[in-house]
């Protein structure tokens, strides 16, 4: 069975507000259907449990939706067109894989498919795993096989997922609103209290489970009053009521953690974590905790950032901070997830000694192997603070004794929040694949926090989540791309890029060739439009401040939060050089850190993140630094309205609701691009007092 033409898996006529996202499970057209129904006209689900349920609903779901026939649900195998669903331990499963065709080492969360083929009246597919979740991520990835047209005859699938956690942190509070949050408010909270109808909790849970998402924590890593008390008796039951849905997914619930909770919660007159009694009662509300969740994933904790508490108040260290948690936590399997964005937020501008970027490998590599085996250490994906561009952070490589577990935002905070396309996927795979050369060369950031590199227990992904209360969840159609991108590079970050954007758009938008190819191209080439009419060559922070959309070169330059460019009527850049800055670069392993500390070899893209220089300096690319500036600027508008060119193409392809709410973003897009332009050039063309080579209109 060939890959098809999809074209009429979407009703161009019909309003879609785009809910369903990649789940959409599209009728298939009618002459392939017949071809996939001979293998999925029977269902056997064989063994029982609330997973396992799951497995049977969406199987159901989907095959009845593509292929327009319900299955039939039966206890045992038919004669042909069968899909058996159990694990290893199933005899019926067991029938039909021998015990010397079970991968070795195959992890829990693995699974492998199968074709049992005897013949056009004896066909059957098996789906199996260790466990009932991997058999529901094998049910995901045979729906996804369907839906974007690939053959099902002689299938012998293995897939392990590369991570053992794969976590989303959702940064909700309970009054509804959501830091960060760029679609809509809350799906979980309202007024201090659990939204009654948890419908959409579940349908979210489906959605992270078709991509592998394991493990969420429900609230803000900013914890205020009302979110302190969710480790509390009263909001205990409303928590567990929560991990019940996200349970029959595959799906283990952490929460947040305010650290001061003993002092506003405890009634106790310190939060020391040394402190015998603030001990005791960590381990007290541990224990109900598990007692109520018995499967509860653990603590997210940020301390001692952003005006957070945590253990430098009583003299202590993070170490001291989170072994006092896990400690707690390990007699029931629990993990911390602490976090290492540390830094100091009231520096003084005029200081070129303190640099941000290096805080977070100061605070936590004196510390490595302190830490207790069950935390990690959760380290955004740049020294900074997600940046468009920036470097990898070097505590990818500085920790070698210590559990730790890549941070990505897919909400897009300082990359368009969402009413820019900005598809993060490139920029992600290009972290997961750097080498750090922490262990020699093919040290990758990927290997380090998957545990192989160092042999740690622990070790994954975490992100962002970008999703809210808007009927399409993320406030731009084209932005839900990223949330699958994030899943599926979290179970295998050497997936490419291009097959994860092929498989969204056709589970999205259906397998027309002319469609595929579009939104693909638009998807593919976005980051670096996004870069280009925004942050010149690493420098990032031009935004204004508090909410950070739009453009604002000084918004940030004479603040107290460390995010500086230093341009002056001479130059651009920070100096973060061993030899003349503030070392920075040499918190690299040699390779990195020659490749940065010189001009000569330091990559165009970031120079400016490592290297103050006159504007008159010449990159790689033959330019000057600020005739790059004028010309990426005038080119990432004109890119831009191509985007939307392109777009406007598909508008008889693609279903009316979808069309006209991703055209109006883009028109949005060309002109905030254009402001974007104008605001950059006119600042540096003052700064600088050097024209634009093509005498281009820049605003004087």
């Amino acid at each position: 069975m060939s890959p098809h033409n999809n074209a009429s898996r979407v009703k161009t006529g019909a309003a879609d507000n785009g809910y369903e996202a990649w789940l959409r499970y599209g009728l298939l057209p009618e002459q392939i259907r017949d071809g996939y129904a001979s293998w999925c006209s029977q269902l056997v689900i064989a063994e029982r449990s609330v997973v396992m349920e799951s497995v049977r609903k969406e199987l159901v779901r989907g095959l009845s939706s593509m292929l327009g026939r319900k299955p039939r649900v039966s206890d045992k195998p038919g004669r042909n067109g069968t899909i058996l669903a159990g694990t290893f331990e199933c005899a019926q499963v067991a029938a039909f894989i021998g015990g010397t065709e079970i991968p070795e080492a195959l992890p829990e969360d693995g699974f492998v498919i199968r074709t049992v083929d005897n013949g056009p009246k004896s066909r059957c597919i098996v789906l199996a795993s260790p466990t009932d979740k991997g058999v529901l991520y094998a049910a995901f990835h045979l729906l996804r096989l369907i839906g974007t047209g690939q053959d099902l005859h002689a299938l012998s699938v293995v897939e392990r997922p590369r991570n053992r956690l794969r976590m989303i942190n959702q940064w909700d509070n309970m009054d509804g609103s959501i830091e960060r949050g760029y679609a809509g408010r809350s799906i979980f909270y309202r007024n201090g209290k659990f939204i009654r109808d948890k419908s959409r909790f579940r349908d979210y849970a489906r959605m992270l489970a078709s991509v592998g998402v394991n493990a969420i924590a429900i609230n803000n890593v900013n914890v205020n009053n009302a979110e302190t008390k969710l480790i509390a008796p009263e909001l205990l039951p409303s928590v567990a009521n929560v991990a019940d849905i996200f349970r029959a997914y595959g799906i283990k619930v952490y929460l947040s953690i305010n650290f001061a909770s003993p002092i506003q919660i405890g009634a106790l007159p310190t939060a020391d974590p040394l402190d015998s009694g603030v001990r005791r009662w960590w381990a007290e509300r541990a224990e109900d905790i598990y007692r109520r969740i018995p499967d509860f994933g653990g603590f997210l904790v940020k301390a001692d950032s952003e005006f957070r508490p945590g253990p430098f108040t009583y003299g202590r260290n993070h170490a001291d901070g989170a072994n006092m948690l896990a400690e707690a936590l390990e007699p029931f399997g629990g993990i911390v997830v602490w976090r290492c964005f540390v830094y100091n937020c009231q520096q003084d501008w005029r200081d070129r000694s303190t640099d941000r970027a290096r805080a977070a490998y100061d605070h936590f590599t004196p510390l490595d192997g302190t830490f207790r085996d069950n935390v990690i250490l959760q380290i955004k994906n740049g020294p900074m603070d997600f940046q468009v561009r920036e470097p990898v952070s070097p505590l990818f490589g500085g920790l070698r004794r210590t559990n730790t577990l890549l941070e990505l935002q897919i909400t897009q905070e300082y990359t368009g929040q969402q009413r820019h396309l900005c598809y993060l996927v490139p920029q992600w795979k290009e972290i997961v694949d750097l080498d750090t050369y922490a262990a020699g060369e093919g040290t990758t950031v990927s290997k380090i926090v998957d545990g192989s590199v160092f042999g740690r227990p622990y070790g994954g992904f975490a992100a962002v989540s970008n999703i809210g209360d808007d009927a399409n969840w993320c406030g731009h159609v084209l932005a839900q791309a990223n949330l699958y991108g994030f899943g599926r590079l979290a179970w295998n970050p050497e997936l490419a890029t291009k097959q994860i954007t092929d498989e969204w758009v056709k589970l999205a938008f259906g397998n027309d060739p002319e469609v595929a190819a579009a939104i693909g191209r638009m998807l593919l080439s976005s980051w670096e439009i996004y870069e280009s009419y925004t942050a010149p060559l690493g420098v990032g922070w031009m935004v204004n401040p508090g909410h950070h959309y739009g453009p604002n070169v000084d918004g940030y330059e004479y603040s107290m939060w460390g995010t500086y460019h230093f341009a002056d009527c001479h130059g651009i850049g920070v100096d973060r050089t061993v030899a003349t800055g503030t070392g920075f670069a040499g918190q690299y392993h040699d390779i990195p850190a020659a490749r940065y500390e010189s001009l000569e070899t330091c990559p165009d893209e970031l120079l400016l993140f490592f290297h103050h220089v006159p504007y008159t300096h010449r990159l790689h690319s033959g330019k000057t630094v600020i005739q790059h500036i004028y010309d990426s600027h005038f080119e990432g508008v004109e890119r831009v309205e191509e985007l939307k060119r392109t777009w406007e193409s598909l508008r008889s392809r693609i279903d009316e609701g979808r069309f006209t709410h991703v055209l109006g973003r883009l028109e949005e897009q060309v002109e905030h691009a254009k402001e974007w332009r104008d605001m950059i050039n006119t600042y540096f063309y003052r700064k600088s007092g050097i024209p634009d080579e093509r005498s281009r209109r820049i605003y004087s």
